[in-house]
């Protein structure tokens, strides 16, 4: 017997690459109501096709909740160096998650978290029962890999993913996954604006852990580095540690899943509708060939109408 796949997808981190991956060219795809559907059709398409290569029995989505988190309360400047979502990306926000609704699809978050903490939570809640599949974006997401929980990484083109296994990782990178956590201490985080430690880079940082293991054990061996290393983890020994714990993905949320709503049985005939009324063109002919059930059109009625 096949054992149940749950595929959890960072839902933000595929609209935003949708969206600006036709915005450049000022693709909007507005519809006849006057609005842009450029990013909800790009989700839809990254995401149907991961369903086809993930073959999961269960799904959900995950979503940040607002600009602010708990990271803010304990650092201001973080992530206040992203600009402002831009006019056109506005109303797919809700749009998008209406349209995972229509595919019977729980939406998954809460205020004061990112969606990175939601995938988190759940993977530490459900992998000792089913095996998991996290689609996203975003690195740090790396270091929730585990026996049951693989990572794949959002790549240039629809269907293609850099797809990491905890031994891969662990082979690729000579670190388990949770170390990224003290690697990131180190090294910051430029996108999420935060520094770590002046002056070390990914390679220093990643080669300081890897003889190390954590930042306590480099702290009591300072006197292993160079002066030049001594002297910078000195001067941000504070920000080191605010880093570490700005990067971890925090997996107690209170937050959960029902796998009975989560249960994927094939696109349901409100997806159809959702994607009719809203004239989501450029994935229909992707929606029905993933419906392998449906014999006749389901647009075919629709067409005759147009």
């Amino acid at each position: 017997m096949t054992k149940n796949r749950l595929l959890l997808v960072d839902g933000m981190a595929l609209l935003f690459r949708a969206f600006f991956a036709t915005s450049i060219r000022k693709q909007f795809m507005t519809n006849s109501k006057g609005i842009p559907t450029n990013a909800v059709q790009g989700f839809l398409r990254h995401f149907l096709s991961a369903l086809e290569s993930s073959q999961p029995s269960h799904v959900a989505v995950c979503w940040d909740m607002g600009s602010k988190t708990f990271r803010n309360d304990i650092f201001q400047d973080y992530k206040s160096n992203r600009e402002a979502p831009p006019l056109e990306l506005l109303p797919q926000f809700d749009l998008v998650k209406e349209v995972t609704s229509a595919f019977s699809i729980p939406n998954v978050g809460l205020a004061g978290y990112e969606a990175d903490d939601c995938i988190g939570t759940i993977c530490e809640q459900m992998k000792k029962d089913i095996d998991i599949t996290v689609l996203t974006g975003d690195r740090d997401l790396l270091q929730i890999l585990d026996d049951q929980v693989h990572v794949w990484i959002l790549q240039k083109g629809i269907g293609n993913y850099a797809k990491y296994t905890k031994k891969e990782f662990t082979e690729k990178f000579n670190l388990a996954p949770k170390q990224l956590v003290d690697v990131k201490a180190l090294m910051g985080d430029t996108s999420d604006g935060y520094p770590g430690v002046k002056g070390i880079g990914e390679k220093t940082a990643m080669k300081l852990i890897q003889d190390h293991g954590d930042i306590e054990s480099l702290l009591a061996n300072l006197s292993a580095l160079t002066p030049s290393q001594q002297k910078k983890i000195e001067q941000d020994k504070e920000m080191m540690f605010l880093s570490r714990e700005l990067a971890e993905i925090h997996c107690e949320v209170p937050v959960k899943i029902n796998l009975e709503e989560a249960d994927w049985r094939g696109v349901p005939k409100s997806a159809f509708e959702i994607v009719q009324e809203h004239e989501l063109n450029t994935v229909r002919r992707q929606l029905y060939q993933l419906e392998k059930e449906i014999v006749e059109d389901p647009f075919a009625e629709w067409e005759m109408t147009r």
